[in-house]
């Protein structure tokens, strides 16, 4: 096996510094969560329109997803079983409608990490006393000595950012309003999957042409910026006296890439793209094989009701989508800034037509190396030749 980088996030010590991107809807969920703790990573669960299988999610889309996100938890960790040296957590996303209550619900239930973006996630730490609150007193009458543990451990938060400035505007603003800090920042590149952190003027910014921003973006510029969200990230480390690790997300596939961020001063990275093409993985077959199938110039970007690009598999839906709007039939009431009367589609059911193997109809959203792979692999290959590539590493 590989000797191991442990990546600590304060007081929870995780056995690889790999972190399994979010990736909504329903393709990130308890398979692939629980299957990337069971090998010693930190496994998310996306929370985005989580609970799409349930019966009353049409009408009840919100009370859907609170179950779900109950659910999905406790599947992921009795996947990852009791030995697992990994770790189980969400990414939720501060533009979807019920942000705070996802938050809460996902603490309560004793979510090990909350990873957060799409927005800057300002009242995250208020949000923990508050889910924390109500784990207690859940937990309160639970005889188990694993409930009891869970009951004490505070749940860690990760802020993800694209840029040195929202690094400091959020850990400027918690160390204000809270007199708290991060316990893990995620840095997201311009390679990254589905919605960016970055506007077309950003990507102009970075040398890029949009349409194959993976060629064209000055990879030395945002390496730059990694290097200068590390700096910001050190004053809060100084002044609370606790490591707070970095992680690079956006491109990385392989273990040249994980070397790469960690030359740069990461304590880990985080994949997603890699893992969609696992066995384990939530997503449908016929997902995994457009992502297989897929060759590098149709990986394109694309207009999102969220309001910012967003990186897709070229497909009979974007190529309706050039043509005009596609009318939306039903609010799921999913963004809160999205306007259903001048949207170009709605992006729940584009989605969740993924989620379900209708990729005719569906958004196919992706990362920029989606293009490279070839077959499936399980979630411990995927981690092996990831962890060959850490500094360090050997096999013993």
């Amino acid at each position: 096996m590989l000797s191991n980088m442990d990546l600590k996030i304060g007081d929870l010590i995780i056995e690889k510094p790999i972190v399994q991107g979010g990736m909504g809807v329903g393709i990130s969920l308890a398979s692939l969560a629980g299957n990337v703790a069971r090998e010693g990573g930190l496994g998310l669960i996306s929370s985005a329109q989580i609970g799409f299988r349930e019966p009353d999610f049409e009408k009840k889309p919100k009370f859907a997803n609170l179950r779900a996100i109950a659910s999905e938890l406790k599947k992921a960790r009795e996947i990852a079983g009791t030995m697992a040296k990994g770790a189980v957590g969400f990414n939720i996303m501060v533009a979807t409608v019920g942000y705070a209550d996802y938050v809460k619900e996902a603490i309560k239930h004793g979510a090990d990490v909350i990873v957060s973006g799409a927005g800057l996630p300002l009242d995250l730490p208020e949000l923990v006393k508050m889910g924390m609150k109500l784990r207690k007193e859940l937990f309160e009458e639970a005889p188990q000595k694993i409930y009891n543990k869970c009951k004490e451990f505070v749940t860690k938060i990760a802020p993800i950012v694209s840029s040195a400035k929202s690094a400091s505007v959020i850990l400027r603003l918690w160390d204000r309003n809270y007199k708290s800090t991060a316990d893990m920042v995620v840095i997201e590149g311009p390679l990254a999957g589905g919605h960016l952190g970055f506007s077309n003027n950003d990507l102009h910014r970075l040398g890029a042409d949009t349409k194959i921003v993976s060629k064209t973006y000055l990879k030395e510029i945002f390496d730059k910026e990694i290097e200068d969200i590390i700096k910001v990230v050190s004053e809060y480390e100084n002044k609370y006296e606790k490591k707070i690790p970095v992680i690079v997300a956006g491109g990385i596939y392989n273990k040249n890439d994980v070397s790469h961020a960690f030359k740069l001063g990461a304590a880990g990275v985080q994949v997603g793209t890699r893992f969609v093409t696992t066995h384990e993985c939530d997503a449908p077959l016929a997902y995994k094989e457009a992502y297989i199938n897929a060759k590098e110039e149709e990986i394109r970007i694309t207009v999102s009701p969220a309001g910012l690009p967003g990186r897709a598999i070229e497909n009979e839906f974007l190529r309706r989508l050039d043509k005009g709007n596609i009318p939306v039939r039903k609010c799921y009431d999913c963004l809160s800034k999205c306007n259903r009367v001048d949207i170009p589609y709605c992006i729940t059911d584009a989605l969740i037509s993924a989620a379900r193997g209708d990729v005719d109809n569906a958004l196919l959203f992706c990362g920029a190396n989606a293009w490279m792979a070839k077959k499936l692999e399980s979630v411990k290959e995927v981690m092996e030749e990831l962890m060959s590539g850490v500094p360090g590493a050997c096999l013993v």
